[in-house]
């Protein structure tokens, strides 16, 4: 039987050691041993290849629950004529239909939308213990390089689970197939243990990347030490967080050892460390030459249409210098498909995309005023009003077709509503059209949305339309194009993992609770990403608009300016999902009812009428996936989750 034991170990190190689908295979043909993995360079480069093909589908509504699982989005659930329920596990989580025997997006053992985590590490784990087995055609700076990106991949993987499952087991080195029975039968290791050791991963890593890359047609997206630093700040930002820093939720969770698997205290230390990781992060980046991204591919266009798609485009300009971590197979491709109005009647009937996620009205009330406060504290907006209708002003022209009867909640905004939505009456530029408003023919200036019923971004059949009455176009690509016939041409875009921004506004958010009251460092962070969008700062804008002057001054008040300038910067880019996690406060978003205007409106009075799409429903126990039943059963040293059993 022990024999048996071993042999079906070696046979799944195997396996293993192969991957899956369009994985790259790592051993020859007929040699089926790790040592010939790594007898020569080009073996050992195919094995380095493979351990970066288990990162997530990131972008992929089907692959990624950070998509289709945010409050952002909602939609159309027509599995005739999608052919696969994947597409819509995400919307399942919002329904609540998330459970243990089968649990949607299981990264644990790849299942369900998951990428195998604990596959990719493995694989990491017999990179790192064979490397040194490469003759001489490896230098040894290229060794280097290669381990450092090896253990940043496995930090980062490690990272990827602890952020869905809180503690996990932290696979060090792989069990050697004469392991016996409980040395296999592992533990979840306490969190902060785990963040612990996968700090040390990137810090190992950080010295052997290079700064910057080079070879740009050949290594893109290979791992450099901006990429290192920056995740390490974004690891240390969530450990950080409410979720994981002395919550009383988890206070009482523990191993059958009786191992606290949270730490029980509170500590303010976690974000002077998380702060300082930010700002090593910052500078790296800077010095890898990585800039707020600024739109060049048009120069004939207005200054508001620049700033427009500047903010449009910052996610779907492929490798453009914002980003400081994507991967070549991050591709937009199933997003842009999901997201992109028809544009013609008859599309409606020969579907040339596939648009069947809108995004929510929550998101179109989220965005700022163009006096850069929220909507509901803006002492020059009628919030109350904002479903009433009335003609776009001229000023507006760059945005809304002048003149056209628009919901006041369209009016008066700031351009990064713009730029991320459009609705009944926004002038849409691209698909095919590139001049400007008043520039050129009626057939060549952007398009003008029409979203009431029966037009052509409206509910012109059942197939595809929006149910909230708004489109995003932050997710497409401007060249992107789809005809009046059947055809699309879809260009191909990266999806931004880490973006500048992104990092301003982390380091932003841990140095102003790292303090015990806001500084002008931490509204310098806030305001550089402001100023793209041409809004004044933080404090000048409270001042001047808001019902709170003074909110800014306080850390506390400073917190929700700061999350709520991240909702905004990075709406539909898979990173609200988990922020309202780690900042604990999902319960008030995801129990609030999904609204959206009225598809059936043929009038604007009717369409501007706003009606509940769904109400989910959110607990305690959502804040973590939990683990398949399986695995408990053959681990009875996995403890589940909280609130799951």
């Amino acid at each position: 039987m022990k024999e048996l034991k071993k042999l079906i170990i070696a046979i799944s190190l195997f396996t293993f050691a192969f991957a899956c689908e369009d994985y790259l295979d790592v051993i020859p043909d007929n040699v089926p041993t790790i040592d010939h993995a790594f007898l020569d360079r080009t073996s050992a480069e195919k094995y380095l290849a493979t351990c970066y093909t288990y990162l997530p589908n990131l972008a992929t509504p089907a692959g990624d629950p950070a998509i289709l699982g945010s409050d952002e989005w909602w939609a159309i659930e027509d599995q005739t004529y999608n052919g696969t329920t994947t597409n819509y596990a995400g919307l399942k989580l919002k329904k609540g239909e998330l459970n243990s025997n089968d649990p949607l997006f299981n990264f644990w053992d790849g299942l369900n939308g998951g990428r195998a985590c604990y596959r990719a590490i493995r694989d990491c784990n017999v990179f790192l213990e064979n490397i040194h087995k490469v003759g001489n055609d490896l230098s040894q700076e290229e060794a280097k390089r290669w381990i450092a990106e090896v253990k940043f991949l496995k930090a980062y993987y490690h990272y990827y689970l602890m952020r869905m499952y809180g503690p996990v087991p932290i696979i060090k080195e792989n069990i050697s197939i004469s392991a016996g029975i409980e040395e296999v039968r592992v533990y979840r290791d306490p969190f902060d243990e785990g963040i612990e050791y996968i700090i040390s991963l990137l810090d190992e890593a950080a010295p052997d990347l290079p700064i910057q890359i080079m070879n740009v047609s050949a290594e893109l997206g290979r791992i450099t030490r901006s990429i290192a630093l920056s995740l390490k700040a974004e690891i240390l930002v969530m450990a950080a967080s409410p979720l994981f820093n002395g919550n009383p939720d988890y206070r009482s969770f523990k191993d059958s050892r009786g191992v606290a698997l949270f730490s029980q205290e509170y500590s303010r230390d976690k974000w002077v460390k998380a702060a300082d990781a930010c700002k090593d992060a910052i500078d790296a980046c800077l010095l890898g030459g990585h800039d707020l991204y600024e739109f060049t591919k048009q120069t004939n266009i207005s200054d508001s249409t620049k700033r427009l798609m500047s903010l449009r485009h910052v996610v779907t300009d492929k490798w453009n210098k914002e980003i400081i971590w994507t991967a070549a197979k991050l591709s937009m491709y199933d997003y842009q498909r999901g997201t992109t109005p028809f544009f013609f009647m008859e599309q409606a009937q020969w579907t040339p995309t596939n648009p069947f996620m809108c995004p929510t009205l929550r998101m179109a009330e989220l965005f700022y005023t163009k006096n850069g406060v929220p909507i509901e504290e803006d002492i020059q907006f009628e919030y109350g009003n904002r479903f009433q209708t009335e003609p776009a002003p001229v000023d507006h022209r760059y945005y809304i077709q002048s003149g056209y009867e628009t919901a006041k909640l369209n009016i008066g905004r700031e351009t990064r509503f713009y730029a991320n939505l459009a609705f009944d009456g926004a002038i849409w530029f691209g698909n095919g059209r590139f001049r400007d408003v008043g520039d050129g023919s009626a057939n060549e200036q952007s398009w003008v949305i029409r979203t009431k019923k029966g037009e052509p971004q409206g509910k012109a059949s059942n197939l595809r339309y929006s149910l909230s009455g708004y489109w995003v176009r932050k997710t497409s690509h401007f060249e992107s194009v789809s005809t009046s016939s059947s055809s699309v041409v879809v260009v191909r875009s990266t999806f931004p993992i880490i973006r500048l921004a992104d990092l301003y506004l982390l380091y932003a958010e841990a140095l102003n609770e790292s303090l015990d009251s806001p500084t002008e460092e931490v509204y310098h962070y806030i305001d550089l990403v402001r100023e793209r969008a041409a809004l004044k700062g933080v404090v000048e804008s409270w001042q001047n608009y808001s019902r709170y002057p003074s909110k800014p001054s306080t850390k506390e008040a400073m917190r929700e300016i700061i999350q709520h300038e991240r909702m905004i910067e990075l709406a539909f880019e898979g990173k609200r999902f988990w922020d309202i996690r780690r900042w604990k406060t999902a319960h008030v978003w995801l129990n609030q009812p999904i609204r959206g205007l009225n598809p059936e409106g043929e009038t604007p009075v009717e369409h501007n009428t706003v009606r509940v799409l769904y109400t989910p429903e959110f607990s305690t126990k959502d804040y973590l996936f939990p683990i398949r039943q399986h695995n408990l059963r053959v681990n009875t040293n996995l403890e589940q989750n909280p609130y799951w059993k």
